[in-house]
This record gives C-alpha cells, sequence and structure tokens, in this order.
C-alpha cells in the first residue's frame, strides 16, 4: 500500500489549482487522473470558444496570455499543459479510481493504471474529490436511445457531411453543435423543449443561428419533444402534434451531471432535491472529515452554478482549512 499526505481525484482545473494551493504550503499532493490533465476540456469540441475570458482560467498565478479575449479550447489545453510542467505536479495518468473507503487514520483508495491492467492501493491521509460532471449525460428516457447512432458528445463535424442529424436541446452546446454541423454540409433539425431560444445562449453565436434558421438552412422547432430513435428516422411531438423526419444521427446535449459514487461511497450527505453533497462552505470540507471536494461537484445538480472561474478558488480554500487542522509537514 503506498501512503500519501493528500490524494486528489481528478486533475481538472480545480484539482490542479488544488494540488498548487496546498504545494504552496508545503504539500505535495497526488493527483490522479483516469484520463490525462483537464479531460474533460479535451472532450469539449475541437473548436470550442469559452465563455470566460482567459484571465479567470487561470491558476497558480500563471498568467494565461493570448491576443484574443476569449480563449479556444486548444489554448486551453495548450494553457494548462504548461501550468502542470512549471509547477510540476505529480500526477498519475491514465489511472482510475473505482473504489475508495474511509478508515479511522485516513481514506483507502484502490485504482486500476488503465494502460498496464494493474491495480494499486493508497492510504490517504486526506482526500481531495475534484471530478467534474462531463461523463455523466442526462438520458432522455426515450425508445432507441441506445443505438449507436445517439451521441451525448460532439466533438468534430466532419463524419457528418451530407447527413440528416437532430440535435436534442436549446443551448450553447445545441447551438454550437448545430453551427458545425451545419458549416460542414449537415442537414440539421434542432428540437428544443423551450417556447424561445435560451437565454443562456451566448450572445455572440445566437444571431449567426437566428439567420440559418430565418433561411431555413437549419430547421428548428419549438416545444419539441423528442418520442422515439429508430434506425433512419426519428419521431417527436410539437403541440400535440407528432412528426417524423428521416434521421442518420441524433445529438442529444442534454446536459451532463455529477457522478456521487464515490462521495456516497464513503459516507458524505447528498441532498435528495439539489444534489449537492454536504460541505462546509468556507473550508469545502464534507460531513466526512478529512475529505474535500472541489469543483463542480459542489453544485450537485445545478452544474451552472459552478465554473472553472470560480471551482478554481476551492483549492485555496481547501489548503487553508488543512493548514489550520494540521501542523505543516517537516521540511
Amino acid at each position: 500500500m503506498i501512503k500519501e499526505q493528500v490524494i486528489i481525484i481528478g486533475a481538472g482545473p480545480c484539482g490542479m489549482s488544488a494540488a498548487i494551493e496546498l504545494m504552496n504550503e508545503g504539500y505535495d499532493p497526488l493527483l490522479i487522473e483516469k484520463g490525462n490533465i483537464v479531460n474533460a476540456i479535451y472532450h469539449y469540441p475541437t473548436h470550442q470558444t469559452f465563455f470566460s475570458s482567459s484571465e479567470k482560467l487561470e491558476i497558480g498565478d500563471v498568467p494565461f496570455i493570448i491576443e484574443e479575449r476569449k480563449p479556444k479550447r486548444n489554448q486551453a489545453l495548450a494553457y494548462y499543459r504548461d501550468v502542470a510542467k512549471r509547477k510540476d505536479l505529480r500526477i498519475h495518468p491514465f489511472e482510475k479510481a473505482y473504489q475508495i473507503k474511509k478508515e479511522d487514520d485516513g481514506f483507502v483508495i484502490h485504482t486500476e493504471k488503465m494502460h498496464e491492467s494493474k491495480n494499486v492501493t493508497y492510504h490517504a491521509e486526506r482526500l481531495i474529490i475534484a471530478t467534474g460532471y462531463y461523463d455523466s449525460p442526462n438520458y432522455m428516457g426515450v425508445p432507441g436511445e441506445d443505438l449507436d447512432k445517439v451521441l451525448h458528445y460532439f466533438k468534430e463535424p466532419h463524419p457528418y457531411f451530407d447527413q440528416d442529424i437532430a440535435v436534442i436541446g436549446g443551448k450553447n452546446s445545441a447551438v454550437d453543435a448545430a453551427l458545425e454541423l451545419e458549416k460542414a454540409g449537415a442537414r440539421v433539425t434542432v428540437l428544443y423543449r423551450g417556447a424561445d431560444y435560451s437565454k443562456s445562449v451566448k450572445p455572440w453565436i445566437l444571431p449567426e443561428f437566428e439567420a440559418l434558421v430565418r433561411n431555413k438552412k437549419v430547421e428548428m422547432e419549438f416545444n419539441a419533444s423528442l418520442i422515439e430513435v429508430r434506425e433512419k428516422e426519428i419521431e417527436y411531438e410539437v403541440d400535440g402534434e407528432k412528426k417524423t423526419i428521416t434521421n442518420d444521427f441524433v445529438f442529444a446535449m442534454t446536459g451532463y451531471h455529477p457522478d456521487h459514487s464515490f462521495l456516497t461511497e464513503i459516507g458524505i450527505e447528498i441532498d435528495e432535491k439539489s444534489g449537492r453533497p454536504t460541505f462546509d462552505d468556507v473550508t469545502m470540507e464534507t460531513n466526512i472529515e478529512d475529505c474535500y471536494i472541489a469543483g463542480v461537484i459542489a453544485a450537485g445538480n445545478n452544474a451552472n452554478e459552478i465554473f472553472i472561474e470560480n471551482g478554481r478558488l476551492h483549492g485555496s480554500m481547501i489548503a487553508r482549512a488543512i493548514i489550520n487542522k494540521a501542523k505543516k509537514p517537516t521540511e
């Protein structure tokens, strides 16, 4: 069993920020990540532009300097790689934590090194869970959703040239996907339960999308609910009227939710209504002593409550809490 002072599950921006803040206080935390650093950002659409400006994505006092105000996915990936190197973060990539147990003197974490088929057991005095929500899509619960043609992630549009595509949803991810797909030559129909465009859609892309709808280059269906997905078509309902259209692929951009399995496994209480874990707003410590949470997992079901720009602040809160509870380790 490998013994550690602090283990952080998740090497996204919030987990990395927590590690840096602890290193500033003399700790040497280990980050365990089932992919590689900022794995969720890696899975964003290829040409994704962030809503936040670059300075609001900075961690560890490392400047994020670009010519544009809002960074793109590839710029963010390069920035966080640079941070990991500059700060010499101790990261175990492609290692998946699959079980955590609380013991009297800390936590036992069981992991699998994904490329080696090797299991590892750690003991940590303190644990920080900084897993996100991008790995757990919200399913629609309709017949045919398990078909291979139904996708919950959009990466890039090229494979869908000259295909009939349905995009489910009306917020940023759906609008972004529809714009990219139309540009690549797909025939796009967007189904949205709302009666009008979502107010959350980025203001700099909405006019372009509205223009495509007005010019019949994208078919937009409001008050629409998907009924069934079939091999070559989909059926949906608009204001009580059922419709069937030809379809090759469905992008269900219906959002994501946090995976609470690690939390409940060690006894962290979850509010049934909000999905929020029980934690101290000042220290980020949960109801399980010496177990902290960082990032969007603290938001519960409302994933729009915590972003990188405010989740990155959790690291300093946790570091202060740990310092206040325990003596600084011997230099």
